[in-house]
């Protein structure tokens, strides 16, 4: 795992033309404080690169988010980033134009009613539960099946 992609021209706007995308992108990153230590972030040509040590597989999946969730960002590098291993299975999900949380809820976890799920795994990126746009990328958390 190393590149994940985005929609470039979609997502939070963070930066002009006379800014810093990488200190913007880490500013939000610290602000929203997803578990990185030493995190150091460089912006090239659209791609995002993450480095740092990740507190678990989620801070990881979480900092990609917020950084991916930038308009302006059309990849995210984390190859220099170090995480432990996930456990539990993660999908993402594309919003699409029309999409709501509970009808992603119903369509990736069965039941409309579970988007509350949805909203924790993506606080960091989904600040009102009726504020999504098409083009952003969020967690589906995924349990393994019980086999008996």
């Amino acid at each position: 795992m190393g590149l994940f992609d985005f929609v470039t021209d979609m997502g939070k706007k963070l930066f002009g033309k006379d800014d810093d995308p990488a200190e913007k992108i880490q500013a939000e990153l610290e602000a929203n404080n997803p578990g990185i230590d030493g995190l150091g972030i460089t912006f090239n040509d659209s791609i995002v690169s993450l480095a740092g040590k990740a507190s678990s597989a989620a801070a990881m999946e979480k900092a990609v988010l917020i950084a991916g969730n930038v308009q302006g960002v059309k990849e995210v590098d984390i190859s220099k980033l170090s995480a432990p291993k996930q456990e539990a299975k993660v999908d993402y999900y594309t919003v699409a134009k029309g999409d709501t949380l509970s009808g992603i809820a119903k369509k990736t976890l069965g039941n409309a009613m579970d988007y509350p799920k949805l909203f924790e795994a993506n606080r960091e990126v989904i600040k009102d539960p009726d504020l999504i746009y098409p083009g952003q990328k969020i967690r589906i958390p995924v349990q393994e099946e019980v086999t008996a």
